[in-house]
């Protein structure tokens, strides 16, 4: 098995700048199943959507919404994954979860792991 554990959510200003961090704990090498790691945010009442995900090479994909104010990386040594969200909107609101897997992780259902969630409020 392999935990998620995510911190740094919590409160903003339009504009503001948040970073948030993922680290992932437990059988991490086997079968590749922390190639890709990744952030899914949830609105309230709304469903969970993709935000960033990093492969262990490198390689990132970005939401439309956070194109050009996110940033998604990765430290291999460490296990753990970083969202620098910068340029906050109150559409960036929710709560960010941490995901893992062996594939795109660009759907819930591509995801094998997830975190516990952590909170982001953008204020305008």
């Amino acid at each position: 098995q392999v935990q998620l554990v995510e911190s740094g959510g919590g409160l903003a200003q339009l504009g503001g700048s948040l970073k948030l961090s993922c680290a992932a704990s437990g059988r991490t090498s086997a079968s590749g199943r922390t190639s890709s790691m990744g952030w899914f945010r949830q609105a309230p009442g709304k469903e969970r959507v993709f935000v960033a995900n990093v492969w262990a090479t490198g390689t990132t994909h970005y939401g439309d919404s956070v194109k050009g104010r996110f940033t998604i990386s990765r430290d291999n040594a460490k296990n753990t994954v970083y969202l620098q969200m910068n340029n906050l909107k109150p559409e960036d609101t929710g709560n960010y979860y941490c995901a893992a897997g062996a594939g795109s992780l660009l759907l819930p259902g591509d995801v094998t792991y997830w975190g516990q969630g952590t909170q982001v409020t953008v204020s305008s």
